[in-house]
């Protein structure tokens, strides 16, 4: 995956059966894909509720995809992630990383929280690791502020 190159294509399961998106479902619409781990205080406690923020605030104008990546610990049953998307309001679709961890590393993921983000036209324009600590979160909202024009 590369900057200003289009969004590789990913290799995702279903948590909940659903049925797994193809990226060329999210052209017309930017996308930020979050990656994240159920073991990680960073998600948790900050990833997951920008995200969340950003689906009630902007979802109108952004798609987010959630993907759980196990490339740091043991894989969560769907029982378990289902007991996170409801204590953590998640609010917006959440798939498995397949295999081990191989979308987070063809991603070229550095951590979790690990996010992407897409142009309309599927272009990669940013790709962010982290939270809080690294300013990561207000340089992404920055990012988005930019691309959706709301300055």
């Amino acid at each position: 995956m590369e900057i200003g190159k289009p969004l590789p294509g990913w290799s995702l399961a279903s948590i909940f059966n659903d049925e797994v998106p193809q990226k060329d479902e999210f052209v017309g619409k930017p996308l930020l894909i979050l990656f994240f781990y159920l073991g990680c205080p960073g998600c948790l406690g900050r990833a997951i509720p920008f995200a969340n923020r950003i689906v009630v605030e902007r979802g109108v104008s952004i798609q987010v995809l959630g993907i759980h990546t196990n490339y740091a610990g043991p894989e969560y049953s769907p029982e378990e992630m289902a007991a996170a998307r409801d204590e953590f309001y998640i609010r917006f679709p959440i798939f498995y990383d397949t295999g081990i961890s191989a979308t987070f590393h063809d991603y070229k993921g550095a951590g979790t929280p690990h996010w992407i983000l897409v142009n309309a036209d599927g272009i990669v324009v940013d790709s962010i690791f982290g939270s809080d600590p690294n300013r990561a979160l207000l340089r992404l909202d920055y990012h988005l502020i930019e691309m959706l024009g709301e300055i």
